[in-house]
């Protein structure tokens, strides 16, 4: 048997997190027992599925490098293969039409609940002969679920679970108006797809059962079913915007790299011993579903945002320096040449130490694409009185003279003006890192003049001493 796994979102809005932690394990248990990972697009909501949001998943699953093997499957293109099923089930006896219409059926769900029942359909017209209908009246087609014994599912992950069949009632596959429905289509089209597993998260636990149903009255074998427990947020309630973001764009834009998300999203809910830190192919060497835990995992921003400082750390400088440059383009103030490229990319080694995320990157270069007279910070304004201003004068005068302009060339300048002057490394650091900067915080001092090159930093010298 091979391996066959799909990732099956509805287009109605972003890609939410824990779709996306779906996504991840289903391709990352295909490519474990070198099967394949497939895309469908649920489509089938005319009303609320939209193009734009077709593309955020294609975009959010390319970001995250989850690249299906096969084309997409768009699950509105095949609505003649789900009535194909559903008719072949009613001529077979397996299903039938209920004629019952929108009132009956209000009123039927109403009666239940008065009983102390859930609300549901009573099954009128499962026996009844449909010439009792009146004529050209719309009907539904429903499926002649089992009314006794049970239905079992051996899920991976939450066990055996089962249901009384006499708790489930006739589901509809095709609505009065002929188009099928969401659980319907999901099982003809994960069978036309030969899906092996369906892994997805545990509020589609009671669909599963009604869509056995399906499979075993078509003579179907079933794929094995597996249901991810969902990611609540950190005080343990559903994940909402109020604990910050929660799709994959959402992330993106707040500065993560994609793959710090997904060894996060991996490691929110499935474990190997203490392993933190995972590269993409040990992962696929490691995941399997017998490591994911039955409980919801909580969310933790925190943790996730110290993953993403630690795979910014290990980035290629060259990727990170174009990720700041689109970040920092359109920013008022600021330029963004190759000049300022350059001086991104030579200082990429130390910002990227110095920083978590991608946006606090940016902040930290911003000062590099700015145009003298600086905006200067309170702090920065500290140490641009008197006594810092002669001191830059100073300086001014022996940073003209270092020959080359180099990080090396500029440290034993720095520590030799020191010396001759009698003051602390220090001293003379901290107001030329106000006058380079406009605040009180850079990469190492020698590094950010080097980078700067010798006119900028005269220029933004000469600034300095003139403000205010």
């Amino acid at each position: 048997m091979t391996v066959r796994t799909r990732f099956a979102p509805s287009p109605t809005g972003l890609l939410h997190i824990g779709n996306a932690r779906a996504a991840l394990f289903n391709f990352l248990f295909a490519r474990h027992h070198g099967g394949q990972f497939l895309l469908r697009i649920e489509d089938t909501d005319k009303e609320r599925s939209t193009q734009k949001a077709v593309e955020v998943i294609f975009d959010g699953l390319a970001w995250m490098g989850l690249t299906p093997d096969e084309a997409p499957v768009f699950q509105s293109t095949r609505q003649p293969r789900h009535t194909e099923v559903a008719l072949d089930l009613l001529e077979r006896g397996l299903a039938y039409r209920c004629y019952c219409t929108a009132e009956e059926l209000q009123a039927m769900r109403e009666e239940a609940v008065a009983q102390g029942l859930p609300p549901r359909y009573n099954g009128y017209w499962r026996d009844r002969d449909p010439a009792e209908a009146p004529p050209g009246a719309p009907f539904a087609v429903r499926l002649k679920a089992p009314r006794e014994g049970e239905t079992v599912i051996r899920d991976l992950v939450q066990g055996e679970v089962r249901v009384a069949n006499a708790e489930m009632d006739d589901l509809i596959l095709l609505r009065s108006d002929g188009t099928p429905t969401y659980l319907h289509a999901v099982v003809c089209d994960d069978h036309d797809m030969a899906i092996t597993h369906v892994i997805r998260g545990d509020d589609h636990l009671t669909n599963t059962f009604r869509q056995a149903m399906i499979y075993r009255a078509m003579g179907w074998d079933l794929p094995h079913f597996a249901h991810l427990p969902l990611i609540h947020g950190p005080d343990g309630a559903k994940l909402s915007k109020r604990h910050g973001a929660q799709s994959v764009v959402d992330f993106r834009e707040a500065g993560y790299l994609p793959e710090a998300l997904c060894n996060y999203l991996l490691r929110l809910g499935w474990g190997h011993g203490d392993a933190e830190i995972l590269s993409r192919d040990e992962q696929i060497r490691l995941f399997d579903l017998d490591g994911v835990g039955r409980s919801p995992a909580r969310m933790d921003y925190l943790k996730l945002t110290h993953v993403n400082g630690v795979y910014l750390r290990k980035a290629d400088d060259e990727r990170l320096t174009a990720d700041v440059m689109e970040r920092l383009t359109g920013r008022e103030g600021i330029d963004t040449d190759e000049t300022v490229r350059d001086r991104v990319r030579a200082l990429m080694p130390d910002l990227k130490e110095r920083a978590k995320l991608l946006t606090e990157l940016a902040d930290n270069a911003a000062f590099l694409g700015r145009s003298v007279p600086l905006t200067y910070n309170a702090k920065a304004l500290k140490l641009l009185d008197a006594a810092g201003k002669a001191t830059l004068k100073g300086l001014s005068h022996t940073l003209a003279l270092v020959e080359p302009f180099s990080a090396g060339a500029i440290d034993a300048a720095l520590r030799g003006h020191a010396d001759r002057h009698g003051l602390k490394l220090g001293q003379i650091a901290q107001p030329l890192r106000a006058a380079m900067t406009g605040n009180t915080v850079s990469p190492g001092i020698d590094q950010t003049l080097a980078a700067l090159g010798r006119d900028e930093v005269l220029a933004r010298i000469g600034a300095a001493i003139a403000h205010g």
